[in-house]
């Protein structure tokens, strides 16, 4: 399975946007039902939706609906050749998640957390269900709950929170989420590659020019990549503890750290 590292957001109203996202190159594409549709618009937007999914596409497309209680779109979108997964905003609780489960036979689901409550249950959250393959964290709406300011380490603990719920409940690392100013890249990249020290394996992008950013800075560089296979071969000779020439220790942990490694430089789950 390859692992993806690029998700693009795409308004459902805008059908010729969403076509252009899936010839963007991104990994996943996510058309939106929720924050990027006005009221007016969401029932278009589920149609229109809707129609594009009746046919299978040609990457993975995921689809934001706009709250767990939204049994039409729920309805709507299950069974479709072209869904993916659904993305489920607004949820705060592991009771959340069987409700939409049960609309969406088989359907993968993952919920975004978005409010201090939802951060509290994420482990409640994250195993709540076979069907939750993944959480992520809705920045915008925590940023409001919270009252804290854009920017900087502010939200670093519930990040951290939900990276560590993600790996109790045994899903896939989450996705760090949308970095709002599409101009400034060099702040993507510094921000993306503090998400990745705290365990994020890939980010939601609202442009397409944000794609190559986040995906250089989620690739293992070289010299990570060379450092993995040092360890991977000083473990293949000497399945015990030991250190290698520069001085590192090499344990399990450390060998298990380096072969995730150089799956991700391979973009193939291990």
């Amino acid at each position: 399975m390859t692992i993806p590292l690029t998700y693009l957001y795409a308004p459902g109203d805008r059908p010729e946007v969403v076509g252009k996202a899936i010839r963007s190159g991104a990994d996943v594409v996510i058309v939106d039902l929720e924050d990027a549709v006005a009221p007016e618009r969401k029932k278009y937007a589920l149609a229109a939706t809707a129609e594009l999914l009746t046919e299978p596409q040609p990457l993975p497309v995921h689809v934001r609906i706009n709250s767990p209680r939204s049994p039409e779109e729920i309805e709507t979108l299950t069974g479709l050749p072209g869904l993916s997964a659904l993305r489920v905003p607004k949820v705060t609780h592991g009771t959340d998640i069987p409700p939409v489960a049960g609309l969406a036979p088989g359907v993968p689901l993952y919920p975004l957390l978005e409010s201090a409550l939802a951060i509290e249950h994420a482990y409640a959250i994250a195993s709540a269900h076979p069907a939750v393959h993944g959480i992520g964290i809705g920045e915008a709406d925590l940023r409001a709950d919270l009252g804290v300011r854009d920017g900087g380490t502010a939200l670093d603990w519930p990040r951290s929170r939900i990276v560590v719920a993600a790996r109790a409940a045994g899903l896939a690392p989450p996705v760090q989420s949308v970095f709002p100013d599409i101009r400034d890249l060099d702040a993507l990249y510094a921000s993306c590659t503090h998400g990745r020290a705290l365990g994020f394996v890939g980010r939601a992008a609202i442009h397409p020019r944000q794609l190559p950013v986040i995906e250089r800075a989620f690739r293992p560089a070289p010299e990570e990549i060379s450092a993995a296979v040092a360890v991977v071969k000083a473990a293949a000779a000497d399945g015990g503890a030991q250190a290698l020439p520069d001085g590192r220790f090499v344990d399990a942990a450390i060998v298990a750290a380096a072969e995730r490694t150089l799956a991700l430089a391979r973009r193939v789950a291990p």
